[in-house]
């Protein structure tokens, strides 16, 4: 055996030992299939699992998009980007004719470090969830719900939000203009209300004050309360996702390109 081969036979040893390290990093595919997994254990209620995993499942049915969710304790030194692409290719989420698979990756917050949100899409959906609107998604649906310790909430705004684009309910380009509206008429609610706190506190001392409040308050009130209904966690015009069948038959090998946006709380 020459120099050339023993080199080679080393190679292919090291990564034939080495596999099964990597491997272990990533949870095998679910046994029997879910499309929502808690890997941690108390991310979700077994009522709040449940509840997507229904949503989930008709949406496959009707559509056969597959949308999952991963919560793991720990990416082991991956990048969520890398981690998610991968988890989703091992597992195969999507149908492999279509490839129209998503995975929604957590790694939630510890002590130790931030939590970890990445939203990875296969080949078939990157026209309707392009990056640039997965990261929108991530931003202004889930994060400033997992900020308040509302898990169920952020992921399922999450996943309403991707149903409905990949049913083409609205395009990409509708999606970011209402977020970029609703995020306006946030801001504009603050400054409202500053001006409410303000007339308050620094016109209380008039006379005849609870006249003047009851002539003039109306106006600031009525605006006030027009933008706060706007701020809302969720678009009025938007529909909302609802659960129905059960039995995920499992997933179908889509692939997936690299696709996604993340972020972190």
């Amino acid at each position: 055996m020459n120099r050339k081969t023993k080199t080679l036979v080393l190679l292919l040893g090291v990564l034939l030992l080495a596999s099964p390290l990597f491997a272990g990093d990533f949870p095998p595919r679910p046994k029997p299939p879910r499309l929502v997994n808690d890997l941690t254990g108390n991310f979700l209620s077994p009522q709040e699992r449940n509840q997507l995993e229904s949503t989930l499942e008709q949406f496959a049915r009707e559509t056969s998009t597959q949308i999952a969710i991963a919560i793991v304790p720990d990416l082991h030194g991956y990048d969520p980007s890398d981690y998610a692409q991968r988890l989703a290719e091992q597992w195969g989420i999507g149908q492999k004719d279509k490839n129209n698979g998503m995975l929604i990756l957590v790694k939630p917050k510890t002590a130790a470090g931030k939590g970890k949100v990445f939203i990875a899409t296969g080949y078939g959906v990157e026209g309707a969830v392009p990056d640039a609107i997965a990261k929108r998604i991530v931003e202004a649906e889930i994060i400033p719900e997992f900020k308040k310790g509302n898990y169920y909430a952020g992921l399922n705004k999450a996943v309403t939000r991707l149903m409905e684009l990949t049913r083409g309910e609205y395009t990409a380009e509708e999606y970011a203009r209402r977020i970029s509206k609703k995020e306006n008429d946030d801001i504009l609610a603050f400054f409202v209300s500053l001006l409410f706190l303000f007339f308050i506190f620094f016109g209380g001392h008039r006379r005849r004050r609870h006249a003047t409040m009851g002539r003039n308050v109306p106006f600031w009130t009525l605006f006030f309360l027009g933008g706060a209904g706007r701020s809302g966690g969720s678009f009025s015009d938007f529909s909302s996702g609802s659960g129905g069948f059960g039995g995920f038959g499992g997933f179908g090998g889509g692939s997936f390109g690299g696709g996604g946006a993340g972020g972190s709380w």
